[in-house]
């Protein structure tokens, strides 16, 4: 196996293998086969904030521009996802900096708390990485992803994520760690050479928010791997599976249908 490459196919990542061509879904979209009704939730919640924060300037633009209100009141939860994922990327690269001890040097002033806490965390806990922004993947089960380390904490060997998020950690964040826990090889980013993975004892996430910082368990369990490979075979069932298993009618009552119909 080379280095791997990610491309982007039905709105879905997958990475590819330079060597072999061979393709897998990333972890992150076979977990977005889960159902997330809280988020229409928090998208009215977004654009009502946006209107009432912007509701002088948002009037005017409404008198002169109604399809341009609706599209600036319709982009609000974008907005703030991309905002979120910015400063999200922006603090991943200065962990990643920090962990393999070097030093950042100036920062915007946004993220020189992440720095801080980041900082904090590595004297407080004193981890020993043993990977670091590398890849994962999985010959049995076909599928990869890239996770943000792994170190020994006290004596024990920990996959562990870095979360930026402003709601917090949520608990899909769970079968995240079990799928890279549970791969069958770590691919270097830097040489793309393909190593066994150690055997991962436990599982945490690292939430650095501007205010501070603090160190998540996560459970660590077979049962949260099985959640994950059922996740595994919807995907492909969303993508492949289900496409011909609907078969046209061998039997049917009222108009008959024209030859023009058929031929749609």
């Amino acid at each position: 196996m080379g280095a791997l490459s990610t491309i982007t196919r039905g709105g879905s990542r997958f990475y590819v293998d330079s060597e072999s061509g061979a393709k897998a879904p990333g972890v992150t979209a076979i977990l977005s086969m889960q159902p997330k009704p809280f988020l229409q939730f928090w998208a009215a919640k977004e654009v009502a904030t946006a209107a009432v924060a912007n509701i002088g300037s948002l009037v005017g633009l409404a008198m002169q521009d109604p399809a341009g209100a609706v599209a600036y009141l319709k982009g609000a939860p974008r907005r703030i996802t991309k905002q979120a994922a910015e400063t999200g990327t922006a603090a991943h690269d200065l962990f990643e900096r920090l962990a393999r001890g070097q030093n950042p040097g100036r920062v915007h002033p946004e993220l020189e708390p992440f720095v801080k806490h980041f900082r904090e965390f590595l004297e407080t806990v004193k981890p020993r990485f043993l990977y670091i922004e590398d890849a994962i993947w999985s010959d049995r089960h076909n599928y990869a992803g890239s996770f943000d380390a792994i170190c020994e904490i006290a004596g024990e060997v920990v996959m562990l994520d870095f979360k930026t998020t402003r709601s917090g950690v949520h608990e899909d964040v769970a079968l995240q760690l079990a799928a890279y826990s549970n791969a069958d090889r770590i691919v270097r980013a830097d040489t793309g050479a393909s190593e066994p993975l150690p055997v991962i004892e436990a599982a945490a996430v690292l939430h650095v928010r501007p205010e501070g910082w603090k160190l998540v368990p996560v459970r660590h369990s077979p049962e949260l791997f099985d959640v994950f490979l059922h996740l595994r075979a919807i995907f492909d069932w969303d993508r492949e599976t289900k496409r011909g298993v609907i078969g046209r009618p061998v039997a049917s009552g009222g108009e008959a249908e024209t030859g023009s119909q058929r031929r749609k």
